[in-house]
């Protein structure tokens, strides 16, 4: 590296810290909220009629659908009798023209409040329908980055069916360009959902590959939102009991699915993760794995999964006090265990967990002439918004696509 180019990547490195700094000193002015929670499906009817609503528009998926989960709120609406529509056209990684297709039976039914039902899918495919609606004038693409929403959406009630992405907290919705599959996020407050529908019995059928890659999903918000330099006491709390949560109900959950009480503890356990990275953010793991829904449409957990050891390994002793603190969490320490000794169980913690759960270590979508345009969308979309631990740029981000490449 000559010296010009050595004294760029110091002022980029010097101007994400001062970026990220900026934003942490103002979190305490920001208008974040967490939803208010409901704890059943059949309570959204008269949610609904309390805020003078009268025809929602449910936003879910074919896979929901065949599945029969999305039954028991159907069952609700029709015994309040109260009117809705049914879009279950969202794909794995929503795409502008799901939206578009939202939009328009939105329209067209004359709906006036939304819920989002299914996994995070459905949830951002529910946040951009309000963002579009809401800006009629202006396209998803427009909206990327920070704060280009600006105005309230229509009411939205988020449902989750899965217990992992978090997304009935927090104020992101990623989407996918349908023409260049470039996939990216908006982010803006009004996005945060109204309530969220905390009930298991969503989740009560999820098969096991798919209880598994959403809860090391949540695992992921979790470990990533603590390790970050824009924590605070809240966030750090919610992340630690998100952890506690997950390594003591996961694995239940995944060999008995009926498990009422572990599928109640992991939804508490994807929100509290979820609360945490809407405030603190996620890192390069969540970056790079992006990249890859968009680009192949590999699922966004499994991703996550995939990519979580290998990048907390990257970033190197920097992060062992903190992930003593998680392995403290996750009771696979005490205080008395030295940090690094703390860091790598924790960390072989979660290779054993893959290795249970039937999840690789190798992504085989990917192709070697795409890692350059792949690291360069990671690099977009970490810098500067992440606060991660050690700063990388997209040549240095490109290791992690040639160590999960198959």
């Amino acid at each position: 590296m000559n010296r010009s180019t050595a004294h760029y990547e110091y002022l980029k490195k010097a101007y994400c810290r001062v970026f990220q700094t900026c934003l942490w000193i103002a979190l305490p002015v920001l208008p974040y909220r967490e939803p208010e929670i409901i704890k059943s499906m059949r309570l959204i009817p008269e949610t609904i009629r309390s805020k003078n609503l009268t025809h929602p528009i449910i936003i879910t998926d074919k896979g929901i659908m065949s599945l029969g989960l999305v039954n028991p709120l159907i069952d609700a609406l029709n015994q309040a009798k109260m009117p809705y529509s049914l879009y279950d056209g969202t794909v794995a990684n929503p795409t502008t023209r799901n939206v578009a297709e939202a939009l328009e039976l939105y329209k067209k039914d004359k709906c006036d409040c939304i819920i989002g039902f299914g996994g995070g899918s459905s949830m951002d495919c529910a946040k951009a329908l309000g963002a579009r609606y809401a800006r009629p004038k202006k396209s998803l693409n427009q909206m990327k980055g920070i704060l280009k929403v600006g105005k309230k959406i229509p009411l939205l009630i988020a449902v989750p069916t899965t217990a992992g992405t978090g997304s009935e907290t927090t104020l992101a919705a990623v989407i996918v360009d349908s023409e260049t599959r470039h996939k990216y996020a908006i982010n803006d407050f009004p996005l945060i959902p109204k309530y969220a529908v905390l009930d298991p019995e969503t989740t009560l059928s999820l098969p096991k590959s798919i209880t598994a890659s959403t809860g090391m999903d949540a695992l992921t918000h979790a470990v990533e939102a603590y390790i970050g330099r824009s924590t605070t006491k809240q966030t750090r709390q919610e992340a630690l009991k998100a952890v506690k949560l997950i390594f003591e109900n996961l694995d239940t959950a995944y060999s008995d699915g009926k498990n009422i009480e572990a599928r109640r503890n992991m939804l508490t356990a994807s929100y509290y993760a979820g609360c945490a990275f809407t405030k603190s953010y996620v890192g390069y793991v969540h970056a790079v794995a992006h990249s890859l829904g968009g680009e192949y449409n590999v699922p966004h957990g499994l991703a996550n999964a995939i990519l979580l050891p290998h990048i907390l390994e990257a970033y190197g002793h920097t992060i062992d006090k903190k992930l003593h603190k998680l392995a403290i969490a996750a009771n696979l320490a005490t205080a008395e265990t030295p940090d690094e000794e703390a860091a790598k169980a924790f960390i072989q913690a979660i290779k054993d967990m893959k290795l249970r759960f039937g999840i690789g270590d190798k992504i085989p979508e990917i192709r070697k002439e795409d890692i350059p345009k792949l690291a360069k969308y990671a690099d977009k979309e970490g810098n500067p918004l992440y606060p991660v631990p050690v700063l990388m740029d997209a040549q240095e981000l490109e290791r992690f696509y040639y160590e999960v490449m198959e």
